[in-house]
């Protein structure tokens, strides 16, 4: 089977290349990037992360996309899909995300590539709904979500079993997108 690729106006949604390894490695060592999560990712598991990304994608899964600028072939992170792998009330799910290079950001990259991937999801996965959820306090994502016109709803917060007690970015915002009818 072929791995799907999407495209925007300025966005190339594709299968992850060798050559993705190190801006990714880069991306996910960028402390300003990896802000919003307890510890940045090594470059060890960036490659395995890479590896599991490359494997769904060619089993047509829920998986994250690398993501680049259709008119210069530059790598600019990933905007996908993945399963959650920790118990809370919403789960099992299908979440969508991003992680976009510093360079990136503020170009509206982010919403362009999610709004693709979210027809990907309903229209080809047939998935009924997909949820994201990131720390309390990350408002660029947040306003993603909000741009997406994804729901939220206050009481569905929750503090994410991955994080320690007690670490300010343990509360999670939870917003919802139904499959249009």
């Amino acid at each position: 089977m072929a791995s799907p690729q999407l495209q925007t106006e300025r966005l190339v949604l594709r299968q992850w290349k060798d050559d993705d390894l190190w801006p990714f490695v880069e991306l996910n060592a960028d402390p300003e990037v990896m802000e919003y999560f307890p510890a940045p990712v090594t470059a060890e598991q960036s490659a395995e992360m890479m590896g599991v990304q490359q494997s769904l994608l060619d089993a047509g899964k829920p998986a994250l996309f690398a993501a680049e600028i259709w008119a210069t072939s530059t790598f600019i992170g990933f905007i996908g899909l993945s399963v959650p792998r920790f118990e809370a009330p919403f789960t099992p799910c299908v979440e969508i995300g991003w992680r976009l290079a510093r360079s990136a950001w503020g170009h509206g990259y982010a919403t362009e590539g999610a709004d693709a991937v979210l027809k990907y999801a309903f229209v080809s996965l047939g998935l009924p709904e997909v949820v994201s959820f990131t720390a309390e306090g990350n408002k660029r994502s947040r306003a993603v979500m909000e741009r997406l016109r994804m729901s939220h709803d206050p009481a569905e917060d929750f503090d994410h079993p991955s994080v320690p007690s007690g670490d300010p970015l343990q509360r999670h915002v939870l917003y919802r997108k139904s499959r249009p009818r």
